[in-house]
């Protein structure tokens, strides 16, 4: 039997040779970098990766230890790129300004655009944001405010982009890759819904629920309750109780704002009945303007990569070695690529800090794809 404290010893020692030699190749990549900043000649080169673990692989024996080598020094030659990259920053090789840095944003005399009418969330979410004096108008489809904002119409677009109990918004992830607007601010809001019928209807009299998906979402739980009503979904809450209002049927309902209510003449029904109390609802602000403002602490991006195992974790890496705080990721299908993804990643941070320089410079040279949404 193997003496186990003499197995260890042996271990150790080569582990401190590892280091050693890790360090030593740490320090002749900080020669290359060196090379590569005086030559402006890029930091990744595929091919001679592909080509270098192709060769390493073929030194180990055994398939276990070949596939171990292989996982070995991806990590070694990513981590040596975020060295090299982090250098290119330290000697102040800027990439071009994606965004303009502005002390502030011009939050008065503007126009506005919303989805829905007046009394939907996104309504009261623009006013939450916004000063008293600005102009704004409600459209119909959030592809319709994105293309106000993009032809000028409005200043600025409000967006509902995910809820704490229904989950985000896909279909605004996806426009979001569509439409070159930047997201400058956000507005998060508690939805406090509330079950609206005619002034003359009860509860007994309901056989139909209209509201917008995410509203019927949230409040899942009090309609399996009456599993008589069948339920509808319209483009926003608001429009729902428009809805009921003008049918003037007292067998229908609407799962929308009190304010909603109040503006198209209906009785509550029935209050809190949304399945999570805490139910709160994130909007974010779309401009066209290349902007951000100087205090602004969150990124967003989205990037697309090549279908290979360990890319994503690679991208991430970038996030992770820089200290960055990431705060969200989603995924989204890539449309006409069959099980590809793009992803969605929020971090904490501001486009001048070295940190977040580092970790877009590295994500935008190894990804397919990447857009900075926005930092706000």
């Amino acid at each position: 039997m193997i003496d186990l404290l003499e197995s260890r010893d042996k271990i150790d020692k080569i582990d401190m040779e590892i280091v050693r030699l890790f360090e030593k190749r740490m320090k002749i990549c900080e020669d290359v970098a060196e090379y590569k900043i005086a030559t402006g000649k890029k930091v990744l080169d595929a091919e001679r990766e592909r080509q270098k673990l192709k060769a390493l692989r073929g030194r180990a024996h055994g398939e276990f230890n070949q596939l171990g080598i292989q996982e070995l020094f991806e990590q070694i030659m990513a981590i040596s790129r975020k060295r090299q990259y982090q250098l290119l920053t330290e000697h102040g090789v800027e990439d071009e300004e994606k965004l303009e840095m502005v002390d502030f944003l011009p939050l008065n005399n503007v126009t506005v655009v919303f989805q829905g009418v007046e009394g939907a969330y996104s309504y009261a979410a623009m006013r939450e944001y916004f000063d008293d004096d600005i102009k704004s108008f409600h459209v119909k489809t959030w592809r319709d405010a994105m293309e106000a904002v993009v032809e000028g119409k409005a200043d600025y677009g409000v967006l509902p982009i995910e809820n704490s109990t229904a989950g985000i918004v896909a279909g605004i992830y996806d426009l979001l890759t569509e439409y070159d607007l930047n997201i400058v601010g956000e507005q998060i809001i508690s939805p406090r819904h509330v079950l609206l019928g005619l002034p003359e209807a009860s509860l007994e009299d309901i056989r139909c629920v209209y509201s917008h998906s995410q509203a019927l979402a949230q409040c899942s739980k009090y309609l399996e309750a009456h599993p008589e009503w069948r339920t509808q979904e319209m483009e926003n809450t608001a429009g729902s109780a428009k809805k009921v209002r003008e049918d003037g049927d007292i067998t229908q309902a609407s799962i929308a704002s009190r304010q909603a209510g109040e503006l198209y003449g209906l009785k509550v029904l029935a209050e809190n009945i949304c399945s999570n109390d805490k139910n709160a609802t994130r909007f974010v602000i779309v401009s066209k303007k290349p902007i951000y403002v100087k205090d602004a602490n969150k990124i967003s991006v989205f990037f697309e990569l090549y279908h290979e195992s360990g890319t994503l974790y690679h991208m991430l890496s970038h996030i992770i070695y820089n200290g960055l705080n990431m705060t969200k990721i989603e995924s989204r299908p890539i449309p006409g690529k069959n099980w590809q993804y793009r992803f969605f990643v929020d971090f904490e941070g501001n486009l001048q800090d070295s940190a977040v320089k580092n970790a877009l410079r590295g994500i935008e040279a190894e990804a397919d794809r990447m857009r900075i949404l926005g930092n706000y």
